[in-house]
C-alpha cells in the first residue's frame, strides 16, 4: 500500500474513519493503497460548506469560472498517463482505455470552461407597451454528485465541471472502490484557485454519506448514476422533498445485425461494445440481434473472434479486456452465466474464470445463443456477457431491439439508408448508433437514454444547462 486517500471538506483533507483498502481487482495481493469513510456528521459539514461558499461561488466572475477549469483541464490532459495508470490499477480498464479516459475527463473540463463563458439567456418582447422581458439562468445551488465506478475519472468530470462552469458548488461522492481516482480529481481542483467549500468530495458508503447528502436541507440538486434499484431509492427520497434530480440507471443495449452488414465491422462493433472495459459500461451491446440469413456466419465469425481476445493485466501490452472490478462483479457476472445455463441459452463461447500471472477477477468474454425471456437477455449484467438472438427480418429486430424497460443506446449495423433512417427514428433509445459501437459519445454532445434508463435532464454538451441552472423571468418597467 503505497498511499491514503482523503475526503476535501471546505479547502482541508480530511481523514475519514478506518483504513480500507483500495483493492487492484489484477493483483490482490498489492492494494492501491488506502482511504477512511466518513460518518453522516462530517458529510453534513461538507454539505454545509458547499452551501456556506454558494454566494460567492455564483456570483463569481464567469471568466474565473472559465480559467480555473481550463487550468483543471490541462492538467489533467498533462497527467493523463499518470492519471491513467492510476485507473487502470484500480478499476481494472485496460491501460490504453484508461489513458483514454483521463484524457476525455480533461477535455470535458476545457469544454466547459468555454460554457462558462457562453450561458445563455433570452430578452423578449412584452405585450405591453415599454416593458422588457429578460429570462437568464442562474446556478440551482448546491450539488450533490453520485457518481459510479465504472468511469472513475469521466463521469465526475461531466458532473463537476459544468456544475462549477455555472455557478453551483458541489459535494462529490465517489463509488467506493475507486476512491483513487476521485482522490486525484479532488487534488487537482484543491489547488485550482477555487473557493474553500466551492468543491467537496466525500468518501464513503452510500448507505451513509448517500443517505446523509440527500437528507440534508442544504443539498439543492442530485446527479446521480448507478444502478435502477438505488437510482428509485433516491429518486423517492428526493420527491419526498422536491429536491431536482438527474439520474443515469444504466441500459441492456442492443445491437442490430442485419443480412446486409459488412459482417467484419459487424463483428468488430459487436466485440468492442460487448466486451471492451470488461463489459462495464451503461451502455454495452448486451443483447446482439442478428437477421437469420446471416445468423450461422456471424455466430461462427464471433467465436473466431473471441478466441484472439486476451484477458488479463491491463497494464501488460497486449491485453484487451481487464478484471471485473470487484469480487461483487465477478460473483454477479457468475450468477448470470449459471442463469444462462439454468434457463436453457446455449454457450457460445467463454464462461469461464481465467487464470494469470497474479490473482485477480479475471473472466473469459462469454456469449449466449438466448431466448428474448431469458434473464441474460433482459437483465442488465455489467460484464462482459452478452446474449445473441435471431430475428427473421429487420421489423422482427427492431421489434426486439425496444422489447426491454431500458433505453439508454441502440445500435445497428447495415448498408441500407432505408433501415438505418428508420431505426434511428425508431428505435426507443436516447442515443444510436449506426455501423458503430454502443459505447459512449462526444464530451460536446448530450448523453442519456428513456424509459427506465434515464431520469431528468440530459448530461454533457449544451444540454447540461437545463440541469444545472435554474431559469429566471425579469420584467423591467421603462
Amino acid at each position: 500500500m503505497n498511499q491514503r486517500f482523503s475526503s476535501y471538506i471546505a479547502g482541508q483533507w480530511v481523514e475519514g474513519d478506518g483504513g480500507h483498502a483500495d483493492e487492484n481487482p489484477s493483483d490482490l495481493d498489492v492494494p492501491v493503497g488506502q482511504y477512511g469513510v466518513l460518518d453522516a456528521a462530517r458529510t453534513a459539514q461538507a454539505v454545509d460548506a458547499a452551501s456556506a461558499a454558494l454566494p460567492k461561488w455564483a456570483l463569481s466572475n464567469p471568466q474565473q469560472r472559465a480559467d480555473i477549469l481550463d487550468a483543471v483541464g490541462s492538467e489533467i490532459l498533462a497527467r493523463k498517463e499518470e492519471l491513467g495508470r492510476l485507473l487502470a490499477r484500480e478499476e481494472g480498464k485496460t491501460l490504453a482505455e484508461s489513458i483514454g479516459e483521463a484524457a476525455r475527463a480533461g477535455q470535458i473540463f476545457k469544454f466547459f470552461a468555454g460554457e462558462a463563458l457562453r450561458i445563455p439567456g433570452e430578452k423578449l418582447a412584452s405585450t405591453r407597451p415599454g416593458v422588457d422581458v429578460e429570462i437568464t439562468r442562474e446556478p440551482v445551488g448546491a450539488v450533490g454528485i453520485i457518481a459510479p465506478w465504472n468511469f472513475p475519472l469521466a463521469i465526475p468530470a461531466w458532473k463537476i465541471a459544468p456544475a462549477l462552469a455555472y455557478g453551483n458548488t458541489v459535494v462529490f461522492k465517489p463509488a467506493e472502490i475507486v476512491p483513487g481516482c476521485a482522490w486525484a480529481i479532488a487534488e487537482i481542483l484543491a489547488r485550482a484557485g477555487l473557493p474553500e467549500g466551492a468543491f467537496n468530495m466525500v468518501l464513503g458508503s452510500g448507505r451513509v454519506v448517500g443517505q446523509a447528502m440527500i437528507e440534508h436541507k442544504g443539498l439543492d440538486a442530485l446527479t446521480f448514476t448507478g444502478s435502477v434499484p438505488t437510482g428509485h431509492a433516491l429518486l423517492k427520497q428526493a420527491a419526498a422533498r422536491a429536491l431536482k434530480v438527474q439520474m443515469e440507471m444504466g441500459g441492456k443495449n442492443p445491437l442490430v445485425v442485419l443480412a446486409d452488414a459488412d459482417l467484419d465491422k459487424a463483428v468488430e462493433c459487436a466485440v468492442n461494445g460487448a466486451f471492451f472495459s470488461t463489459g462495464q459500461r451503461c451502455t454495452a451491446s448486451s443483447r446482439l440481434i442478428v437477421e437469420n440469413a446471416v445468423y450461422d456466419v456471424f455466430v461462427a465469425r464471433m467465436q473466431a473472434r473471441m478466441a484472439k481476445i486476451r484477458v488479463g493485466d491491463p497494464l501488460e501490452q497486449g491485453v484487451d479486456i481487464g478484471p471485473a472490478a470487484s469480487q461483487a462483479q465477478l460473483d454477479t457476472n457468475l450468477s448470470y452465466i449459471q442463469a444462462g445455463h439454468e434457463d436453457g441459452a446455449e454457450l457460445l463461447a467463454g464462461g469461464e474464470r481465467v487464470e494469470w500471472k497474479t490473482r485477480g477477477h479475471f473472466l473469459a468474454p462469454t456469449l449466449f445463443a438466448a431466448k428474448p425471456s431469458d434473464r441474460i437477455a433482459r437483465e442488465e449484467i455489467f460484464g462482459p456477457v452478452a446474449a445473441l438472438l435471431r430475428a427473421d427480418d429487420y421489423e422482427h429486430a427492431l421489434a426486439l431491439a425496444n422489447d426491454t424497460e431500458f433505453g439508454l443506446c441502440a445500435g445497428i449495423c447495415t448498408t441500407s439508408l432505408k433501415h438505418a433512417t428508420h431505426f434511428k427514428r425508431h428505435a426507443q433509445a436516447g442515443m444510436v448508433m449506426v455501423n458503430l459501437p454502443t459505447a459512449g459519445v462526444d464530451p460536446h454532445v448530450p448523453f442519456g437514454g428513456r424509459k427506465a434508463s434515464s431520469y431528468g435532464p440530459r448530461e454533457q454538451g449544451r444540454y447540461a444547462v437545463e440541469f444545472y441552472t435554474t431559469v429566471k423571468t425579469a420584467y423591467t418597467s421603462a
